[in-house]
């Protein structure tokens, strides 16, 4: 069955396009749930105006995750925590922690979400801090970690 995507869902499609689905998938969850509608000739042109209204959101967000970045990216980030005589930390540093240090610091409102560590910090030093806030605009951020 051909549907008409009324917003994002993973793995299948953006917001617009005209995908092709199983009859179940679509008949007992895109459409039930506001995610989809079937195609018809006449929803074609709301295919497209709903394409062109996401291409200028999307250009927008993305031009802001760029100004974002070139604001973070030259900064460092300083973070105090409690560690022990060798540098290893009491608990560790978290994507909460960063986000409310970079608001801290920066006055720059990050989700806690599209921070990426692939481990939490456990060690006083600097590190490297991948963020990602639009699929195009992915960034390092450098994060100091201090003993307090």
């Amino acid at each position: 069955m051909k549907v008409i995507l009324r917003s994002d869902v993973d793995a299948l499609g953006k917001k617009g396009d005209i995908v092709e689905v199983a009859d179940g998938y679509a008949r007992n969850f895109l459409v039930p749930n506001g995610l989809a509608l079937k195609a018809s000739p006449g929803a074609q042109s709301q295919a497209t105006a709903m394409r062109r209204s996401r291409d200028v959101k999307d250009t927008a967000a993305r031009e802001a995750a760029e100004a974002v970045a070139t604001k973070l990216v030259p900064q460092t980030i300083t973070i105090s925590a409690r560690a022990g005589g060798e540098g290893k930390l009491f608990g560790s540093v978290t994507t909460a922690d960063i986000v409310e240090a970079v608001q801290a610091q920066t006055g720059i409102e990050l989700d806690k979400r599209k921070v990426h560590l692939d481990d939490p910090i456990r060690e006083v030093g600097s590190h490297r801090v991948t963020v990602k806030l639009h699929a195009d605009v992915e960034f390092p951020v450098s994060v100091d970690v201090t003993k307090s």
